[in-house]
């Protein structure tokens, strides 16, 4: 049995892949599918906000895109409960934009 091939295809153009994220990604060095399928979407979105500390990272435009990209569906479609298993693996609380929607109203 000859050894899996590792899947070279760029990120970008992948669903929910603009350039924005594909060039923040290959900045983390996530550059490939086969990049991103080895590491998974947890690792690569901790890699994206340590690379950009300043910079606010929300989950569905990463995390949550991330593994739409690797499913071939939109990030929105993903289940409460991958985006919770997501969360979960990433360290990450809530999504941003609820997070600053919660502040702004006082909760």
């Amino acid at each position: 049995m000859s050894p899996a091939r590792r899947d070279d295809r760029p990120l970008r153009g992948r669903t929910n892949i603009g350039p924005t994220i594909a060039a923040r990604l290959a900045a983390a060095d996530v550059k490939t599918v086969g990049d991103l399928t080895a590491i998974g979407p947890a690792e690569a979105y901790r890699r994206v906000r340590r690379r950009y500390p300043a910079r606010t990272v929300p989950v569905c435009y990463y995390l949550y895109a991330l593994q739409g990209a690797l499913d071939g569906v939109p990030w929105d479609a993903l289940s409460p409960a991958v985006k919770k298993r997501l969360r979960e693996r990433a360290g990450a609380e809530r999504p941003a934009w609820r997070a600053s929607r919660r502040a702004r109203a006082g909760g």
